[in-house]
């Protein structure tokens, strides 16, 4: 694996970065503040240089997170954040008209403790909004100096064009796994041809590709994955069988599995960035590491065969959230 930094938003950076949301929300109990410092800034240490949140992850306390973790290092990483996800209390929905996107920048700005986010994506797409009105003020928030570039998230690649063709769209995040293939359907292409990058989220598959996770019962009750069809008592006892192959694929190659997982992700375009997110520094460091990783061309097809949207049962999204997300779908 060559060891070329790739650009995003304007800025060279590491193509692996680091996913901070599980830090404060989704996958079980968090860790005590402390350790979430120590962790962020051993990250930037080892020189991951690209900080991925949400103003939804833990309602706000994941920026919060942020600003007294390393903003003091403010100009060693590229900041990125996201809008449009609508969480209070019994209102929930997708908003990207201009007035929320401006007013949700704005209080992400204050949460982070920073003048302005590098990276500011539309969470998800909004089909009440013209995708110029909203686009456009993502503009205005570049012209501001709020932001220094707009991303999208889950979006089909007829509407990443259309936005695109408004302004220049900088990133566009999706979930890419050797599981999730779903961006292959459109996504992928797309964001190649227009000099995009393709910010891939859940690389390793909510854990389920990182060769540690193996009993869906140790999960906390607020464990986000207990929701995904993947996890459930009727598919995980499927997935586990590809999942071991790919395990022994790993070990065979004195890999671990989370580093040859994303070497295939990283050979799938130079355009592609994933970014796995962790509790543990051990992981932090393994997970950096998959970039010195020399995995051959045949390795990494071994890999695909093993694992990919046929050989894994169930779909990546419960029922309730299909329906927000626009990505292209195999229909499983």
């Amino acid at each position: 694996m060559e060891l070329m930094r790739r650009r995003v938003a304007g800025r060279d950076v590491h193509p692996i970065g680091l996913g901070c949301m599980n830090l404060s929300w989704a996958y079980g109990g968090p860790p005590v503040h402390d350790d979430k410092v120590r962790l962020l800034n051993e990250a930037l240490d080892l020189g991951y240089d690209h900080l991925d949140t949400a103003n939804i992850y833990g309602k706000g306390a994941n920026e919060e997170l942020l600003a007294g973790a390393v903003m003091h290092r403010r100009d060693e990483f590229l900041l990125a954040s996201k809008t449009g996800i609508i969480v209070d209390g019994p209102r929930r929905g997708i908003d990207c008209s201009p007035a929320s996107i401006s007013a949700s920048l704005d209080e992400s700005l204050k949460r982070l403790g920073t003048d302005h986010i590098d990276l500011f994506y539309m969470h998800r797409f909004d089909p009440k909004v013209p995708i110029a009105d909203s686009v456009g003020a993502m503009a205005r928030a570049i012209e501001a100096g709020k932001i220094g570039a707009y991303g999208v998230s889950e979006w089909s690649a007829a509407h990443i064009r259309e936005a695109h063709a408004v302004h220049p769209m900088a990133a566009v995040q999706s979930e890419y796994s050797l599981w999730s293939r779903n961006v292959e359907l459109g996504v992928l292409a797309a964001t190649r041809e227009l000099g995009i990058a393709l910010v891939a989220f859940s690389p390793l598959a909510r854990g389920a590709l990182g060769g540690e996770f193996k009993d869906v019962g140790t999960l906390g009750e607020n464990d986000l994955r207990l929701t995904h069809p993947r996890f459930s008592t009727e598919n995980w006892p499927k997935n586990l069988l590809p999942l071991a192959q790919f395990d022994a694929l790993a070990a065979r190659e004195g890999l671990r599995p989370a580093q040859l997982a994303l070497a295939w992700l990283l050979a799938q375009g130079d355009h592609v960035y994933p970014i796995p997110g962790t509790t543990s520094v051990a992981h932090l460091r393994e997970n950096f590491d998959a970039l010195a990783c020399e995995v051959s061309d045949e390795i990494l097809n071994e890999a695909g065969a093993i694992i990919n949207h046929q050989t894994i049962s169930g779909h990546r999204y419960p029922e309730v959230m299909r329906h927000t997300i626009d990505t292209e779908d195999f229909g499983q």
